[in-house]
C-alpha cells in the first residue's frame, strides 16, 4: 500500500510510488541514532531502534520505559524509549520480541544469505507490516547489517537503504574513550567479535591480513562465549590493534555501502554544511516521503579535534600505515562506484590528519 506523504512537507512529493520502508546502515559510534532520531521524531514515521540487538531477545513490557539514553551515551534526548515501537510485538507472560532470534545480532559477510536470513526476513517483514498497516514509515537503525547490506536490499526492495559513513578516526574515538574514561569495553570489543565470529569467510580473512589484527587466541566456542571473552579482551588489548581491528570492519562495512545503497550520509559533511542537511532532507521526502530536518548537526570532526587530547596511549602517527593499507583492499574490490572510493579516501586523509595528534 503507498504510504501517505509526511505532514511536516511544505509540498507533496511525486506521485509515484514512494519507498515504504527506510533502513539506516550504520556503525557503531556513527552518530546514526542521531540520525534515526531526526526520522523518528516525525508525524509519519515509527522508528525501530536496533532490531537485531541481542537486547531484544530478553526485553520485556516492564523494561520498555527504562530503555532510555544515559549520561555517557552521547545520544540525543529522545521523546520516547528507545525500544517503544517494540510494545505491539512484546507480551507480558514472556521474554523478547517476537520473532527475534539471538542468531541475528552477529553481522555476516558472505555473499549469499545464511540459514537463518528467511527468519530475519520473517522478522523483519512482520515488523514493517504492522506499520504499514498503521499508515506510518518504519523506519529501522541498524548497527548490525554492514555486511548483510546486499541481502537485505534484495529482500527489501522496497525500502529506502541508507548508509552513514563517519571518518573512522572520530568513530573509534568516541569507542575508545568510553572505554578509558567508562570502562566501557563493548565499542572496542564489536571489531573483534565480529571479525572473530566471521574469520572463516575468504574476505573477512583477507581484510583481517591487510590490517594487521591480532585476534584474540580464543578456543573455539559457542557465539555468545565468544562474545563475552572479546569483551574481556578488550578490556587490556592494546591501542593499536584495538585501531587495526576496528578500521577492518569498517571498511568491511564501507564496501558493502559502496556496492549501493539508495542514499549516502556523509556525517562529517552534514555537521558542516547547512546546504547538505537541506539536501539530505529533500532526498528523503522524495524517496520515501519524510521530511527530516538535519539542521542541528554537530560539527563531530571538531569535537574530535577537542577530544585530542584525551586520546592517550595511542600513537597516532603510527596509523597512518593502517589507513593506507585498508584503502588498498577498498581500491582492488570490483564493482565499487569511483565516485565513493573517492569518498572513502577522503575519509582516509581526514583520519591521517585526526590521528596524527594522538600520543
Amino acid at each position: 500500500m503507498p504510504l501517505p506523504h509526511d505532514s511536516s512537507a511544505n509540498d507533496a512529493a511525486p506521485n509515484r510510488a514512494l519507498k515504504q520502508a527506510v533502513f539506516l546502515h550504520t556503525g557503531w559510534r556513527s552518530a546514526g541514532t542521531w540520525v534515526w532520531s531526526r526520522l523518528r521524531e516525525l508525524e509519519r514515521a515509527a522508528g525501530f531502534y536496533e532490531p537485531l540487538s541481542n537486547v531484544l531477545a530478553d526485553l520485556m513490557p516492564a523494561d520498555v520505559s527504562a530503555s532510555r539514553p544515559t549520561l555517557t551515551s552521547g545520544h540525543p534526548p529522545l521523546a520516547a524509549p528507545y525500544f517503544d515501537e517494540y510494545r505491539p510485538f512484546l507480551r507480558e507472560d514472556a521474554r523478547g520480541v517476537a520473532g527475534y532470534d539471538r542468531r541475528f545480532s552477529i553481522d555476516r559477510f558472505t555473499r549469499e544469505p545464511d540459514a537463518t536470513f528467511p527468519l530475519l526476513q520473517a522478522y523483519l517483514s512482520a515488523l514493517s507490516e504492522h506499520t504499514i498497516e498503521h499508515g506510518r514509515v518504519p523506519v529501522f537503525k541498524f548497527c548490525r547489517t554492514g555486511g548483510r547490506l546486499p541481502w537485505l536490499k534484495r529482500a527489501f526492495a522496497r525500502a529506502l537503504h541508507v548508509g552513514v559513513l563517519r571518518n573512522p578516526a572520530s568513530q573509534f574515538a568516541s569507542g575508545w574513550l568510553l572505554r578509558q574514561q567508562w570502562s566501557n569495553a563493548f565499542f572496542v570489543a564489536a571489531p573483534f567479535r565480529v571479525l572473530g565470529l566471521n574469520q572463516t569467510d575468504p574476505l573477512v580473512r583477507e581484510v583481517i591480513g591487510v590490517c594487521g589484527v591480532r585476534l584474540p587466541p580464543l578456543p573455539s566456542m559457542p557465539d555468545d562465549a565468544y562474545a563475552v571473552a572479546c569483551e574481556q579482551f578488550a578490556r587490556t588489548v592494546d591501542s593499536d590493534n584495538a585501531y587495526r581491528a576496528f578500521i577492518a570492519l569498517w571498511m568491511l562495512c564501507a564496501l558493502r555501502i559502496g556496492e549501493g545503497v539508495d542514499l549516502l550520509i556523509d556525517m562529517d559533511r552534514l555537521g558542516e554544511s547547512r546546504d547538505y542537511a537541506s539536501d539530505l532532507r529533500a532526498a528523503f521526502h522524495a524517496q520515501c516521503g519524510l521530511s527530516p530536518d538535519f539542521t542541528s548537526a554537530r560539527d563531530l570532526v571538531v569535537e574530535t579535534r577537542r577530544s585530542a587530547a584525551r586520546m592517550t596511549g595511542i600513537d597516532g602517527g603510527a596509523l597512518r600505515a593502517v589507513h593506507s593499507a585498508a584503502l588498498k583492499f577498498l581500491k582492488a574490490q570490483a564493482g565499487i562506484d569511483a565516485a565513493f572510493v573517492e569518498v572513502v579516501r577522503q575519509k582516509m586523509v581526514l583520519a591521517n590528519e585526526l590521528t596524527e595528534t594522538w600520543r
